[in-house]
């Protein structure tokens, strides 16, 4: 990709910040602390007046209730409201430091103040924000507040949180110093042999006269070993800000890709007469991004495709404030699926996040923006149409916060290399009146049909002659678009500026295609072969796609497109309007609980090259398929129906427990080239893969009880699964993906709980009610069961299963040595004619211990 010399001063940049410390010993020259811990927080205008006790992250609207009357779906129908935050801390300041407080996000429209005196405003609830205190410190004792006011709950089309839920530090630091997001390093040459890596350092001169340093670059790689190293004098005026290029090589470099994700370190001294003044450590990647409008995609010089999700910031029971253990645990099974990339939707994700990406090897598109000029109806998802308070977002901040908080995100993350795109606006078009309807899909007489599956009804000139003619509105598309890609460009030209366009046959006249480096559809894949021919030189990409076979198929039929990403990875909170008392959406391949659907097995046996297999039972009257006459095979009841499958996956279910004589449709998902199906040991016949166009194996089975079992074979290569009808539910068994944690106040453990027979074969068919009791040092997160229509509280000890199952996540404390037993006070069935405690004497525990 052709760089572009940017003109861009970081000293242009409005910095905001925020709040909050701890007792802090200052003489340290460049000192970075934890802040999230000991704060006190209360909800004006509540019940419970007094100050609680909360640590960072902090989402207070998960810990609602689920409220059908006052809440909207569009965000879970969970409320916000007004909160506030304060910490008290001691500091001895001195006149040769410098104090900032870095906030990586508050959800939202926050005020700051230190020691009474204001400090700031900061509106969006997504971008990072930084605060210069030392003007304001005072010697020994001194206090931050933070009012949050997320009163209008509604301000989103997703769930959003409240409340100061993501990572804070405070940084101090000699007058003379690297200022926060101060470095930023590109390779703009790489080989195996050797990388180029330009390196550019701002340092900061607060003191009252000039200052001359050196700066010593040390560049060491995942293990700690020195590979380069430079030193660069320097000379700072007072007051003053001034940027330094460094430019060195890295021999034999370890390139970072998403099988084997190196990272490198750049460690940063500033010495002043053989002393370090101040010092910064900034990791970063080596690798090559190229997409190709003919060929499409390439890491590192090899071709592939993204195999991409959508994720919302929630996880489920933890809310917005998830721990960095919630996202691993997720990863690893989206890793497992075979995704290798991730979009943010439809906001900059956290620096934790993207971090974890970088580790893992997840390519990541950051995206900024939801809405642009106009804004979005959280009901409706398209123009607004509502005119109550709840519902105002970010709109009504772009014109004057929109610049400075796209390039202050822009400035914290471009250094992972796990970005490969920025995305700069999600489904934007439906917002300009004339851009919709300008395409002829909407109040146009002469067209009936359905838009996801509709090529454009207007012609390219009839496209352009509406743009022409149509009444223009205050604010062009193509000029915004223009403008934030320009800003993009100014921070970075090393990643494609793209955005997910919804129309993309008006978005390519409108000016909107014009700004971008590539182009994303938004379940617009009919459209692949227009937009490839008719303005070839663009690269295009499924930017938002349904998890379903004929998505993948169309991509993997054409080189030019670069892949996709699903919509989504994994069920959200929110846009769930009037589906009371469905509270999100479940288009996930995994559930609120981060617990598989039949859904991500598809997309497992379409995306790994070794062998998958995983059975899918359901009662032929329940079944999207039918027993044909002629051949006694299922086929759909729909002809061709998979072909327009949407988000949802079609109702299936994990067992094989049915009723004598049932008749039952058996689907198996598989990449295998041949699969043979027995019942009981009784083989039910081998069928081929090339024989069913919808990639989907089927049988049709009278239910027997006994053993389901399937064997497939691919590239020499046999593997087996299988389904056992189970005995009576006889306990509840518990596993945990932990038995140790760090007592450091952020380590958790997921801890499943599934009913079980005596044979330990899973129930599914059983739904108890489960109570944990703890004992020792951890706390509970909460508790789900992931379905999406659980609306029983999140934080509580208590729980309803689905399918026989729950989680429960618990986190340890800070500093106490982590020695504690979780396991099941009660287990009850709703008919209250089991009780599992009195079937059995067995107990099920798990014991947690202290990680060295």
């Amino acid at each position: 990709m052709k760089k572009i010399k940017s003109k861009y001063s970081v000293k242009k940049i409005v910095q905001l910040g925020i709040l909050n410390l701890i007792t802090v010993c200052a003489c340290a020259q460049n000192n970075t602390q934890d802040f999230n811990f000991d704060w006190n927080f209360k909800l004006e205008n509540s019940s419970q007046s007094n100050w609680k006790n909360v640590n960072l992250p902090h989402d207070w609207s998960v810990g609602f209730s689920f409220d059908s009357i006052k809440g909207e779906g569009a965000t879970g129908y969970l409320l916000g409201g007004i909160g506030w935050y304060k910490k008290d801390f001691k500091v001895k300041p001195s006149k040769n430091e410098t104090t900032y407080i870095l906030f990586d996000g508050i959800y939202n429209n926050s005020t700051l103040w230190l020691n009474d005196k204001k400090l700031g405003e900061h509106p969006y609830g997504y971008s990072p924000f930084f605060y210069d205190l030392s003007a304001y410190l005072n010697n020994n004792s001194n206090q931050i507040k933070v009012k949050v006011d997320h009163s209008r709950y509604a301000d989103s089309r997703w769930y959003t949180g409240s409340g100061i839920y993501r990572n804070v530090k405070l940084v101090t630091k000699n007058n003379l110093h690297i200022p926060i997001w101060g470095t930023y390093i590109t390779t703009p040459h790489v080989s195996l042999q050797e990388s180029k890596v330009h390196l550019e350092v701002n340092v900061k001169n607060n003191f009252d006269k000039d200052e001359t340093f050196d700066i010593i670059t040390t560049i060491l790689d995942g293990k700690g070993k020195k590979v380069a190293e430079q030193t660069t004098k320097g000379k700072v005026s007072s007051k003053e800000e001034t940027k330094f290029n460094i430019d060195t090589t890295v021999k034999n470099p370890k390139l970072w890709d998403v099988v084997s994700p190196s990272m490198y370190t750049a460690q940063f001294k500033i010495v002043q007469n053989g002393k370090t003044v101040d010092e910064n450590q900034t990791k970063f990647g080596i690798r090559t991004i190229k997409f190709d409008a003919n060929t499409g995609f390439y890491l590192n010089g090899q071709n592939m495709k993204i195999k991409g999700v959508c994720l919302h910031h929630d996880a489920g029971l933890v809310g917005a404030a998830v721990p960095e253990g919630v996202w691993r645990r997720r990863f690893e099974k989206l890793k497992e699926a075979g995704v290798n990339a991730i979009r943010i939707s439809h906001n900059p994700g956290s620096d934790e996040f993207i971090s974890l990406c970088d580790e893992m090897g997840i390519m990541v598109q950051d995206e900024f923006f939801d809405e642009w000029d106009n804004p979005k109806d959280k009901r409706k998802n398209m123009k607004e149409q509502s005119v109550d308070a709840i519902t105002r977002g970010y709109g009504e901040h772009f014109q004057e916060w929109a610049e400075r908080d796209l390039k202050n995100t822009m400035l914290a993350h471009r250094n992972h290399p796990s970005i490969i795109q920025w995305s700069i606006g999600n489904e934007i078009e439906w917002t300009y009146e004339r851009n919709a309807k300008a395409t002829g899909f909407f109040d146009n007489m002469d067209w009936s049909g359905n838009y996801f599956w509709s090529l454009p009804p207007n012609s390219i000139e009839k496209i352009q002659e509406n743009l022409r003619t149509l009444p223009r509105e205050k604010y062009d598309i193509g000029e915004t678009a223009k403008k934030l890609a320009k800003w993009t460009k100014e921070m970075d030209t090393t990643r494609y500026v793209i955005a997910n366009c919804i129309l993309p046959s008006s978005s390519y006249e409108s000016g909107y295609a014009d700004a971008l480096d590539m182009i994303g559809y938004s379940y617009r894949r009919v459209v692949y072969d227009y937009g490839h021919k008719n303005y070839p030189e663009l690269p295009i990409m499924g930017t938002e796609n349904v998890a379903q076979w004929h998505e993948w198929k169309a991509i993997m039929e054409r080189p030019f497109i670069s892949g996709t990403y699903l919509w989504t990875g994994i069920d959200y909170l929110g846009e769930a309007n009037k589906q009371w008392p469905k509270k999100g959406i479940d288009s996930g391949i995994l559930d609120y609980a981060g617990f598989e659907k039949p859904s991500y097995h598809m997309m497992k046996s379409l995306w790994n090259d070794a062998p998958e297999l995983y059975i899918a039972t359901q009662r032929l009257d329940k079944s999207i398929y039918k027993i044909d006459e002629q051949t006694g095979e299922p086929v759909e009841k729909k002809k061709n129906g998979w072909e327009n499958a949407l988000w949802v996956w079609h109702d299936v279910n994990e067992h094989w427990e049915y009723q004598s004589g049932d008749k039952t449709i058996v689907e198996i998902y598989s990449n295998c080239d041949e699969v043979e199906l027995f019942l009981n040991e009784k083989s039910l016949g081998k069928k081929k893969l090339t024989d069913f166009d919808d990639h989907i194996y089927k049988w049709s089975v009278p239910f027997q009880s006994g053993k389901l079992t399937a064997r497939g074979t691919k590239s020499g290569k046999t593997i087996s699964s299988e389904r056992v009808t189970p005995t009576e539910a006889y306990r509840v068994q518990l596993t945990t993906d932990k038995t140790s944690l760090s007592a450091d106040g952020y380590d958790v453990a997921h801890i499943v709980a599934q009913v079980v027979d005596k044979d330990n074969n899973p129930v599914k068919t059983v739904n108890p009610t489960i109570t944990f009791s703890i004992d020792g040092n951890v706390k509970i997160l909460g508790v789900d069961n992931g379905a999406v229509d659980n609306v029983q509280d999140f934080q509580s000890n208590t729980i309803t299963t689905s399918k026989g199952r729950c989680l429960l996540i618990v986190q340890s404390k800070k500093g106490a040595k982590v020695d504690a037993t979780v396991q099941i006070e009660k287990i009850v069935l709703e008919n209250n004619k089991i009780n599992f405690t009195e079937k059995t004497n067995f107990t099920s525990k798990i014991k947690l211990s202290n990680k060295n």
